[in-house]
């Protein structure tokens, strides 16, 4: 077989047969809230390798996106909630255009969980209260980096550790320019792979100002075609 200029070779042929589950109307919890946990909870227990990394996509006031992969650090009735550096790209973007989409990619399940709504800081309170629950190196690394910025070499993030490490010993003060964004949905939606590529995609939607990610009544649910 001779590849199209441009094609990388082989990939055409990179292919699997979705076939570990299906999603019906019947098989969904009430409430995205419910259904994310169950499908989280799921994950873990098959071994998924960090079970709460998700993709989180913005964008600039000039609509140009951006992506990277982040850990999900708490997911309540409000929303989902990860932790960053104020001065970075992502909070950035945030900052001029709070909007978000996150991207569960539980592969090995034939599964993905797609979030997209507003983005708002997260509360100083809970803030300092996620990052003294943090290992000290990790506390002492969000000093070190300016997240985003260009640097001459690694030697400069060793250097700076190691610096920080002996200025901050034992406790660790919370950074001014570090926090936590909340995504709160306006849609969620259940991915559910299928055979011959027809997959099962089922759809949470507000239907409130302010949804409470747990109230059933707040949300209607869609299928969506695959």
């Amino acid at each position: 077989m001779t590849s199209s200029p441009g094609v990388w070779p082989g990939a055409p042929d990179l292919r699997i047969s979705y076939s570990r589950g299906t999603l019906s109307e019947a098989d969904l919890a009430p409430s995205p809230l419910a259904q994310f946990r169950t499908w989280f909870a799921e994950a873990v227990e098959a071994g998924v390798q960090e079970p709460n990394a998700m993709v989180v996509a913005t964008a600039d006031v000039d609509a140009m996106p951006s992506t990277r992969t982040l850990l999900l650090k708490d997911v309540d009735e409000r929303g989902f909630v990860f932790y960053t550096n104020l001065t970075s790209r992502k909070s950035g973007e945030l900052a001029a255009n709070p909007r978000a989409s996150c991207l569960f990619p539980w592969l090995s399940l034939h599964r993905q969980v797609v979030v997209v709504g507003r983005a708002e800081l997260v509360d100083r309170d809970e803030v300092v209260e996620y990052f003294r629950s943090r290992p000290h190196d990790s506390q002492v690394g969000a000093w070190v980096s300016r997240q985003s910025t260009v640097i001459e070499s690694r030697d400069v993030i060793d250097q700076r550790f190691a610096e920080l490490q002996v200025t901050y010993p034992d406790e660790v003060p919370v950074p001014d320019f570090w926090g936590g964004w909340l995504v709160r949905p306006e849609t969620v939606e259940f991915w559910q792979g299928r055979t011959s590529r027809l997959h099962d995609r089922l759809r949470f939607r507000s239907q409130a100002a302010e949804p409470d990610l747990g109230r059933p009544a707040d949300w209607i649910v869609e299928r969506l075609s695959p």
